[in-house]
């Protein structure tokens, strides 16, 4: 009973209005009072923070910080592929014949993911990883690799939580929020990159200048307030390093694997 009623409560709260407000408030002045006791109650490593919490004019201008230099180290080595953000693996796997099997109990396809792009046929017996970031985390998100930006996709969709509960007890909401979706090459090699908008994102943006040229450890866009990343590569190209699996925390620049020669 208790799931029947969290789960439509959520489906009522998932209007896109409602975090545009969350959002709204978020970036009035109004919530910079707010700052310290989230970044508290979060365990929010300030001293990280590029710049000191008094000098934050709004909650989300503190959410979506840069880092200080020097915070985060990228893989230097040439066919590695690098985390694009602070995150907990919450997916990782073959796609087999265009799916991506138990995620949290739920399957989901590439095709409902890319919003029928016809590049999913790319991707259909390739690779994914899932990355969620908590409030707690760092929410740029950086490019994996060096390479090209192809193409740039907004798909619209609902603004449900991706938290346990949301990939657990509602129906595949990865595929159902909100996307931007980078699609970028690495030689011969595609790589996308989903990022999953959530409850109480008020938007996810670019970073700008947008530039066609991807050069591994670059800003390519933020989140305001927690999502999810999704990495898929194409067929037969990534090899995930040992340990990748469910429950893994990584860091921004941290090996995830390496490219298929």
């Amino acid at each position: 009973m208790w799931t029947w009623f969290f789960r439509h409560l959520t489906e009522l709260g998932s209007r896109k209005w409602l975090s545009r407000t969350t959002g709204r408030l978020a970036k009035s002045r109004a919530s910079r009072g707010f700052i310290p006791r989230f970044a508290r109650t979060y365990g929010i490593r300030v001293e990280e923070a590029e710049k000191a919490l008094r000098d934050y004019a709004t909650l989300n201008e503190f959410f979506t910080r840069r880092l200080k230099p020097g915070m985060r180290t990228i893989d230097p080595a040439a066919d590695s592929v690098a985390s694009p953000v602070d995150a907990l693996v919450t997916g990782a796997g073959p796609i087999e014949d265009g799916t991506m099997l138990g995620i949290k109990g739920q399957d989901y396809t590439v095709e409902e993911l890319l919003g029928g792009s016809p590049r999913l046929e790319n991707y259909r017996d390739g690779y994914y990883i899932v990355l969620y970031l908590s409030p707690t985390d760092y929410h740029r998100i950086h490019v994996p690799v060096d390479g090209s930006i192809i193409e740039r996709e907004h798909l619209p969709g609902r603004v449900y939580p991706v938290n346990e509960f949301g990939l657990t007890r509602m129906k595949r909401v990865l595929s159902r929020n909100e996307r931007l979706v980078t699609y970028l090459t690495h030689g011969s090699r595609e790589l996308a990159i989903v990022k999953v908008g959530a409850l109480n994102v008020s938007s996810i943006r670019y970073a700008e200048p947008q530039r066609s040229k991807a050069v591994k450890g670059d800003e390519l866009a933020y989140f305001e307030f927690g999502s999810t990343v999704v990495l898929l590569f194409q067929d037969d190209s990534f090899i995930p390093r040992e340990d990748l699996a469910v429950g893994l925390k990584v860091r921004m620049g941290e090996r995830l694997g390496q490219l298929a020669p």
